[in-house]
């Protein structure tokens, strides 16, 4: 009989201090931050606008929200607005996720249990198996859900009604969504990066929520550095905390600030080391570029996915990366920033 050798499991990244992913200890946290009701979220006002006024034509007419779906980046909101909507609405909220949803059975479960009004809020909904979507499909319209009893020959469907509920819907990936799944939603809502005054607000509640004194440019400077994303923000006020406790009097002021980004390598633009080992080797070992994927990923002994998915999508976003037909090419703002002179090259011209 041959022998079983045990395989290593696959290496966890690191934990990045930046990264908009939420980790277990952010969860801890969202109780203390997150808050409660429309008033008291802090930025996408075009959205907050339009949200109060379908929750009060809802509360009006007695009747369930409409299908919502929340579209964006990690760490933006997009659960915290389902909170507050169920909040708002005076119902109860259901929170799942897509591949928890493994087959028909957990999702009759879920959809059985919903009171009239209730949210059900799917978060990943892109990653619903086939099977699953398509049996979601007759309770989003009509409240129903058909369900099949016996097997072989003796297997019969029986339609169930569902009370009326609104599905919540978010995605960072809204191209993997499929067409008829979209179209079930009556309001898409993508929630944009945050601006620099909105984080330093956020970041002003979050140090009161704390019990921890921060100044108006010590909140200013690390909301600079958050990537536009407000659980960056408060993780990093979180770090600033223990340095202003450690090495201040417990307030974070910009000198507390700087010093918190220092020690976790994170620079006025909010690129860490990753970050700028990825541009330096497009710059440095492969004259701007461009460059494979893979050559990227087997040169910084990192996954493609892991690149396209934790360390592009804020590089594209402030322009210091593009992808091209034949590879990634570093911009001008990146040899910029890099403090490098960016060269006269045919490829780079058209980026520049």
């Amino acid at each position: 009989m041959a022998k079983k050798v045990a395989v290593p499991e696959p290496e966890t990244p690191l934990e990045r201090v930046i990264d908009s992913q939420s980790v277990q200890e952010d969860e801890r946290y969202d109780r203390v931050f997150r808050p409660t009701k429309l008033e008291d979220f802090i930025g996408q006002q075009k959205h907050k606008d339009n949200l109060r006024v379908y929750v009060e034509a809802a509360r009006r007419r007695n009747e369930p929200l409409d299908h919502i779906l929340l579209c964006g980046p990690p760490g933006l909101g997009k659960t915290t607005l389902a909170h507050i909507l169920a909040n708002e609405m005076g119902v109860h909220l259901h929170v799942t996720s897509g591949p928890v949803i493994e087959h028909k059975g957990v999702l009759t479960g879920l959809l059985t249990k919903l009171e009239r009004r209730d949210i059900l809020f799917i978060d990943e909904i892109h990653r619903l198996n086939v099977t699953v979507e398509e049996t979601l499909y007759p309770a989003i319209e009509d409240f129903r859900i058909d369900v099949m009893m016996g097997d072989g020959a003796y297997a019969e469907s029986l339609s169930l009604d569902v009370r009326p509920f609104t599905l919540i819907g978010a995605t960072t990936r809204t191209g993997l969504l499929t067409k008829p799944l979209q179209e079930r939603f009556g309001v898409a809502l993508r929630l944009d990066y945050y601006p620099v005054e909105d984080l330093a607000r956020i970041i002003e509640r979050s140090a009161h929520l704390l019990g921890v004194s921060c100044d108006s440019s010590g909140a200013r400077d690390l909301a600079a550095r958050s990537r536009g994303t407000p659980r960056v923000a408060n993780r990093l006020l979180r770090r600033a905390r223990d340095f202003a406790d450690v090495e201040g009097d417990g307030r974070i002021t910009s000198e507390i600030v700087d010093l918190t980004a220092r020690r976790l390598e994170v620079d006025p633009e909010g690129l860490d080391e990753m970050d700028r080992r990825l541009l330096r080797l497009l710059i440095e070992s492969y004259d701007g570029g461009p460059v494979g994927i893979e050559t990227i990923a087997a040169a910084l002994s990192e996954s493609r996915d892991t690149l396209e998915d934790v360390y592009e999508p804020y590089l594209l976003q402030q322009g210091l990366l593009a992808r091209t037909p034949r590879g990634r090419v570093a911009t001008r703002k990146a040899y910029e920033h890099l403090g490098h002179n960016p060269p006269e090259t045919a490829h780079q011209k058209s980026l520049f």
